[in-house]
Parts: structure tokens; C-alpha cells; sequence
């Protein structure tokens, strides 16, 4: 497994502050050999981390800012080709 996709639902009204904490607190210390992507979608934060091995977990997040425990989901990458433009 070479990637990590991670997913927390916060807290109304605290979705700013979720996504505060996954860009600094969160991607903090998984080192400089992953490259992270960050996603937002109304109450949500999503975090892809890509490295040559398995990337750690990042750390829970503040209770105050959840509405319940984060998700991740292991998977391994299959290509690295380009995109292909669309159409």
C-alpha cells in the first residue's frame, strides 16, 4: 500500500477549523517523501497522502471538531501515467 485516504465529517459550524487543523496539525509529520492532496466538500476534509511506502495515519483531530473518528482506507497506486485531456 503506497496511499492513504483519509476522511473526517466535522462539526457544524466548525468545518474552517477542521480543515485549519488537517492542513497544518494533521499532514505534520508525515514526512517530506509523500506528497498530501487536501479536498473539502460541505462538512468534509479529505486527505490523499502518496508515497513509495505505506504512509502513516494521520493523528486524530481535536473531539471539539468531529462529529465522529476519522476514516482512512489504505490503497495501492496502479499507474502514475499523465492525464489524459478531456474531450
Amino acid at each position: 500500500m503506497d496511499t492513504l485516504m483519509w476522511e473526517a465529517k466535522a462539526r457544524p459550524g466548525r468545518e474552517g477549523d477542521l480543515l485549519e487543523w488537517a492542513l497544518t496539525d494533521g499532514v505534520a509529520g508525515l514526512g517530506e517523501s509523500v506528497r498530501t492532496e487536501v479536498f473539502t466538500a460541505s462538512d468534509r476534509v479529505v486527505v490523499i497522502v502518496v508515497g513509495h511506502e505505506a504512509p502513516r495515519t494521520l493523528s486524530d483531530p481535536p473531539e471539539d471538531l468531529i462529529e465522529r473518528p476519522p476514516h482512512a482506507w489504505p490503497f495501492t497506486r496502479i499507474t502514475t501515467s499523465p492525464r489524459q485531456p478531456n474531450p
